[in-house]
This record gives C-alpha cells, structure tokens and sequence, in this order.
C-alpha cells in the first residue's frame, strides 16, 4: 500500500484533512502531533549523540486499577480512553518504564506545547551559569523594543516565573480573544502572517498590579 492509503488505513484520515484549523483535534492530532513541522513552521534543534534510551516497558503496572469518576479501570485503559499518545515514568531520577499508544512510535518526535517553559527555564539556568544572562536584570535590557509595553518595567525573573502583571485571558473559544490573535501569530491558526509574536506580545495591556 502506498500514498494515502497507507495513511488513512493506519490513522483512519486522509493528510489532506489536516489542516490549520483542526490539527489540535482528535483524531488528526495522532498524526500532527509527531509532524508538527508540515503544518507550522518549525527549526529541527538536533541533540547531541549518546542520550538514547531503548523503551522499557511498565509491565505489570498497566495493570494496576485507578479509581476516577465512574469507577476503576487499568491504567492501560485509562491511557487509551484518555487519547494519551504517550508515557514515561521516572521515580527518584530513575527510568520505571514507558508506554505509547499505537500510532506513537517510540522516541518519535512529539510537540510538548507548555512543557517548552520548563526548558526555557533549563537553556536559561544554563545561560545564567555561563555568566550570559542575568535574570534579575529588565526586560528591556534583552529586549529593548519592550520599553512602553507591559514588559517595560517586568524583570527578566517576573517572566521566567510567569508573574508579569498582564491583562491576558485565555479565552480559547472567543476567535476575537487576545489569546486567537496570539494563536495566529503563532501561525498555528488560519489568518496568521499579519502580525508577529513579537509584535503581538508588546500591545498585551498591563495590570494596574505590580509584577509578582
């Protein structure tokens, strides 16, 4: 089998169907997930030889029951009812083992949406320890251009800590919302390209609030 038949036997969807506007939905997002790249553009950041690990498997725990609403089932089977693509556990800096659902290949690249802050936080730990950054200095002092926004009196600390005063709502419904135009400046809505990311988080109105 080749082409879309291939692809529509393992997913169920043609790639035609995946689009902008539905690639953050089941069940598309099986596939756009793990190809995040098609769909918005995107820079391969290679990692450094040897940090491999082979897939272990967490065995006789998929078994074990939770209790949620509506009663106890596996924890397999909540994984599956849960659309999970995929899981790893770790306990005391040590590996316990991994799962991924069918369509998810192991070690497979896969967006990590607001996981990306936690490693943020790590490049910038890293910075700091190397003398480069300091993250008790302004904003402005890396990005001058901030001045006169929300961000123009924020330290570097307020927004690695996420405590920039800033009059945000995440209205995920509201296609009018601040929180649509910063999806389209992500370009990962339609009608993206107008404004940048940059540009787009310097109008964010502040809080009468102090930062913090």
């Amino acid at each position: 089998m080749t082409g879309n038949t291939a692809f529509e036997t393992r997913y169920g969807f043609a790639r035609k169907d995946v689009r902008l506007d539905n690639w953050r939905l089941r069940p598309f997002c099986q596939w756009s997930f793990q190809n995040v790249g098609e769909l918005v553009p995107s820079v391969h950041v290679a990692a450094a030889p040897g940090g491999e690990e082979e897939v272990k498997s967490l065995g006789a725990l998929l078994e074990e029951k939770v209790t949620l609403t509506g009663g106890a089932e596996t924890v397999e089977a909540f994984l599956k009812r849960s659309d999970t693509d995929g899981l790893t556990i770790l306990k005391g800096g040590r590996l316990v083992g991994d799962w991924s659902a069918p369509h998810m290949a192991f070690g497979q690249r896969h967006i990590i949406f607001s996981i990306s802050k936690s490693v943020t936080a790590i490049l910038a730990g890293i910075l700091q320890g190397e003398g480069v950054f300091d993250p008790e200095a302004p904003v402005t002092e890396y990005i001058p251009e901030a001045k006169g926004s929300a961000y123009g009196d924020a330290s570097v600390r307020n927004v690695l800590d996420m405590t920039v005063s800033l009059d945000f709502e995440e209205a995920y419904l509201d296609p009018e919302s601040a929180f649509a135009r910063y999806r389209r400046a992500t370009l990962w809505n339609p009608g993206g390209g107008s404004e940048s990311l940059a540009a787009f988080l310097l109008t964010l109105p502040r809080l009468a609030e102090p930062h913090g």
